[in-house]
């Protein structure tokens, strides 16, 4: 997939007719993906080129930093998103806090138009653009109108009674219900990480752990979990602890601490990708040592017994 930056590169002789989705797209959840299947029936209509536009840093963080939410993505596991999606490439526009001062009509020229003559703009029902948020659906189908292309939105998603959002998807991850923000975004939450050496606590227990550290921001509540760890392109079942170890109370901060059930190998310096499947339990501060080894036994038994039902 190609990508594209905003002001820094310049329009591309192979970018012909583009279709874009205009969007945060933060999670990329099914919403989301919706608009990008529409995108890739326009484009290939067309003849032309399947396209995501989205913002990098989140508006939120340029506009109001004080009430911005966790991110449900990096911007690189985004744009990895997109590719695995299936569009043809991206555009990552830099928003800048003079970009947050453009009307609706000074973004669409200088970035859909003049930049990349956007045939086609899809959006979600609800998105909105410009300075004070003051660019509606109605505002981006009139400039497309005066601009020649056209502009079209895609109904709301709902997943049993409610409508899906990144809003919605924070929420369930906030609240530790991991399963069902799955079931939104059309796959787990995901985690992106390297493995790096911990105090081996873990091991010494006989449930040696990677010890993951991450640049993703919203991590689930503390607590035990069912997972899955990619490495390599293969996908193991897993059970990760996130949290301060009470037991031991050496740690300050939250680690996360993934056992891969079956997995002898070492795993130091690799790079992974851990899914939430399911939360287990709460973490809890045991007695001694035996005691918190019980509780691992039973928590990979019933890990275990999870998978065997479920295609990992």
């Amino acid at each position: 997939m190609e990508v594209l930056y905003f002001p820094d590169d310049a329009r591309p002789s192979w970018l012909v007719n583009p279709v874009v989705a205009l969007g945060n797209f933060d999670g990329l959840h099914r919403g989301h993906l919706k608009i990008l299947d529409r995108v890739k029936r326009g484009a290939a209509e067309r003849g032309g080129v399947a396209m995501a536009v989205t913002f990098d840093p989140h508006p939120p963080r340029v506009v109001r930093p004080d009430k911005a939410p966790p991110l449900l993505m990096t911007t690189a596991q985004r744009l990895a998103a997109f590719e695995r999606a299936g569009v043809r490439a991206a555009a990552v526009v830099r928003f800048t806090p003079e970009l947050s001062q453009w009307d609706p009509e000074t973004f669409v020229r200088r970035v859909l138009t003049d930049w990349l003559k956007v045939s086609e703009v899809w959006v979600g029902a609800n998105f909105l653009f410009g300075h004070d948020r003051a660019g509606t659906f109605n505002v981006l189908r009139s400039l497309g109108q005066r601009y020649g292309f056209r502009a079209d939105k895609i109904d709301p998603v709902r997943y049993k009674d409610f409508v899906v959002s990144s809003t919605r998807v924070r929420r369930l991850i906030t609240e530790g219900m991991v399963d069902e923000a799955g079931a939104l975004l059309g796959h787990p939450y995901e985690l992106d990480g390297v493995v790096v050496e911990g105090r081996k606590m873990g091991r010494e227990l006989g449930f040696p752990t990677a010890n993951i550290r991450t640049e993703n921001e919203l991590l689930p509540p503390n607590g035990v979990y069912a997972t899955t760890l990619m490495v390599d392109g293969v996908a193991h079942g897993s059970m990760t602890n996130i949290g301060l170890r009470p037991t031991f109370g050496l740690d300050a901060t939250p680690t996360v601490e993934t056992h891969v059930l079956g997995f002898g190998g070492s795993l130091y310096g690799a790079h992974v990708r851990l899914g939430f499947v399911r939360r287990m339990r709460d973490e809890r501060k045991f007695d001694d040592i035996d005691a918190l080894r019980q509780q691992l036994e039973a928590d990979q038994r019933r890990a275990v017994r999870l998978f065997s039902r479920l295609s990992v």
